[in-house]
């Protein structure tokens, strides 16, 4: 986690973030987050669902197809919920284009998962994970006057994805167990790929990032 803990830094100071715990987050910002992630979704589902086809062993093999799952249903149910709150239109957010940081994201993922060694397709799915649960707790600490950032905020500091997180990253112990430098380098940098990401996502949100002509 070394290696992605300057860009967890930047993420938590990020005006988008800190707008979630102050309530000062403009909600055409939010909204915006929202539909994108709900978009995003769909490519994290199958990278997950292809890390289990790609498992060492059972464990990781359940572990994996189940968060496939979860993230789906789960992750899902939130984004319908604020989207009501939010007024926004389920089947028009279905239909929106992904912004160049939601669509690189994406395309890293699944290239990653399906084309990487394992070492590389536990590493880049692994900052998801741990920087949601960080981002999480933080914010739980401080808690949001908004009951929209509030939800939200509540589903990464929970038991539940706190569960998932460590079963994640104990995942990615185990496959980076013993490798040479040189493959433990490798996943750093899909790691440390994966963590920018994370960061271009709420920027992207906040910034209103959008395609060129």
């Amino acid at each position: 986690m070394a290696a992605i803990a300057p860009v967890h830094e930047a993420i938590l100071v990020h005006p988008f973030v800190r707008g979630l715990a102050d309530g000062s987050l403009p909600g055409d910002a939010f909204e915006r987050y929202v539909v994108q992630d709900a978009l995003f979704l769909r490519d994290y589902g199958r990278a997950l669902a292809i890390c289990g086809a790609r498992a060492a062993d059972t464990t990781d093999l359940r572990m994996f197809c189940a968060h496939a799952a979860e993230a789906i249903d789960v992750e899902r149910a939130l984004h319908d919920r604020l989207m009501g709150e939010l007024g926004l239109d389920a089947a028009a957010a279905a239909s929106a284009e992904p912004t160049p940081a939601c669509a690189g994201y994406g395309s890293f993922l699944l290239r990653a998962c399906a084309l990487g060694e394992r070492h590389e397709m536990l590493a880049a799915v692994l900052p998801c994970y741990w920087i949601y649960r960080e981002v999480g707790r933080a914010l739980e600490r401080e808690g949001s006057p908004d009951p929209r950032y509030r939800a939200w905020i509540a589903t990464y500091a929970g038991d539940e994805f706190a569960a998932a997180a460590e079963a994640a990253i104990a995942a990615c112990d185990r496959g980076l167990a013993g490798l040479p430098r040189e493959r433990l380098a490798s996943a750093e940098r899909h790691a440390l790929t994966a963590a920018r990401y994370e960061w271009m996502f709420w920027d992207s949100a906040w910034r209103d990032e959008r395609w060129g002509p």
